[in-house]
């Protein structure tokens, strides 16, 4: 969410709000440890904002059709809708080859947790974490660039 426009419609305290909403359906679930719990919140984080940009994706496509100025031309010009949904097809990819960097990519790009907290969630070095970090970006790049444009930053 960092990296989104300031006025972008779904804030991170909303965001939270949502995964904590659907977070406590799960009744009946027995948290292995604090890994699992980051794990299935990532999860829910990226499927949520995977959700919000599909939507907002078919309203551009004409759905709810608005009438823009000028002035707020710009604003929609920065929608990262198909990015956030090409980051997602492109993890998808990944999980298949290797489920560890797709995991590492989902705390990291949606969880927001930095190197160190994602070592410690997966028990694993910071190096390693650094390491595989860099190839899932490297992945996910060429990934992306192979058919669905040039991202800003992975």
């Amino acid at each position: 969410m960092r990296q989104e426009r300031p006025d972008h419609t779904l804030q991170t305290t909303a965001l939270i709000n949502e995964a904590y909403l659907r977070l406590i359906e799960w009744r009946n679930v027995r948290w292995q440890n604090r890994a699992h719990f980051f794990a299935i919140c990532a999860q829910l984080m990226r499927r949520i904002l995977v959700d919000f940009a599909r939507a907002r994706k078919r309203t551009k496509r004409g759905a709810g059709i608005r009438v823009l100025t000028l002035e707020e031309a710009p604003v929609v010009a920065c929608d990262r809708s198909a990015e956030i949904i090409a980051i997602d097809d492109a993890l998808q990819s990944l999980a298949m080859i290797d489920p560890r960097k797709s995991q590492i990519v989902e705390l990291r790009f949606f969880g927001g947790l930095s190197l160190e907290e994602t070592a410690s969630v997966l028990e694993l070095s910071v190096r390693t974490i650094q390491r595989e970090w860099e190839l899932a970006k490297a992945y996910l790049l060429r990934e992306m660039t192979s058919g669905h444009g040039t991202p800003d930053n992975v």
